[in-house]
């Protein structure tokens, strides 16, 4: 077995990021000695791709933001399911993570960041959100997240910048009528879906994988207001029905949640020592 090699590595205001690669295909993504992502483990991205674009209906221009990079997996695979005319925008914090994707990583990834359909801008993703939510005319068909943190933990979930009560009213109104919000979780959180229903979104979960690590993928869209509702009011959400192709795994819609239920996935863990493998997603 090959040992695992640092190809680079930079300081940032989350820890050390870098990235490693063993053979030719082989890569992981680390931040201070963890795994984010891993060459060997996509599954879970392909899924967010296809669960987010099966609720839209046939758009000839699809508008798409996304976030973030990583090694571009969930990137390729919106390629993948888009028409020719799309336009996907990726927000990416970090300059060396865009670098590698259409440097070394572009051989895994299919070249992706340099698809004359997208549009990398560095910065926070919520920048753009809070554009559109102002704007019709820059409001998005869907807002594809698959991040470092998920819902359910980390800064992100603590501070609410991205998946707190305001962030998801600007994420609601920032999408076109029909528009799709899909999100990447670590971990199963009831909690983060009765979030969006009282957000005034449609929702849903599905659980990722069969067998190790099985991450959860929120699919959500703008709640209509009941007949007779007062226009102004934040609709209540309800369960979405799921599109024409049957989810992995679809999980049951609490009724009353007390508490996060106990995780049935595992973090994307710790860097692998030589000759191990990691665990499929």
């Amino acid at each position: 077995m090959q040992p695992w090699k640092s190809l680079e590595e930079v300081k940032t205001r989350d820890g050390n990021l870098a990235l490693r690669q063993r053979g030719e295909r082989d890569f992981l993504l680390t931040i201070d000695g963890r795994v984010l992502m891993s060459s060997m483990l996509h599954r879970s991205e392909d899924s967010l791709a296809r669960l987010a674009f099966e609720r839209i209906p046939d758009l000839p221009k699809p508008r798409v933001l996304t976030a973030g990079l990583g090694l571009g997996f969930t990137l390729r695979a919106l390629l993948d399911v888009l028409p020719r005319a799309a336009r996907i925008e990726v927000a990416e914090l970090h300059e060396a993570v865009a670098r590698w994707c259409g440097g070394p990583l572009a051989a895994i990834n299919g070249n992706a960041s340099h698809d004359a359909r997208v549009k990398v801008v560095m910065g926070d993703v919520m920048k753009p959100v809070h554009a559109a939510s102002k704007s019709p005319s820059l409001r998005y068909d869907a807002i594809v997240l698959d991040l470092m943190e998920g819902p359910s933990k980390g800064r992100a979930y603590a501070t609410g910048n991205l998946y707190g009560p305001r962030a998801l009213e600007a994420v609601r109104r920032a999408l076109a009528p029909g528009g799709v919000y899909a999100v990447w979780g670590e971990e199963d959180d009831a909690s983060f879906l009765d979030k969006l229903l009282h957000g005034g979104f449609d929702a849903r979960r599905v659980i990722v994988g069969k067998g190790g690590p099985r991450h959860v993928v929120y699919i959500a869209q703008p709640a209509r207001p009941l007949r007779g509702a007062d226009p102004n009011a934040v609709p209540r959400g309800r369960p979405l029905e799921h599109g024409g192709e049957a989810p992995e795994q679809e999980s049951a819609l609490p009724s009353r949640p007390k508490r996060a239920p106990r995780p049935t996935a595992k973090p994307r863990g710790r860097a692998p020592r030589a000759g191990s493998r990691p665990k499929r997603r």
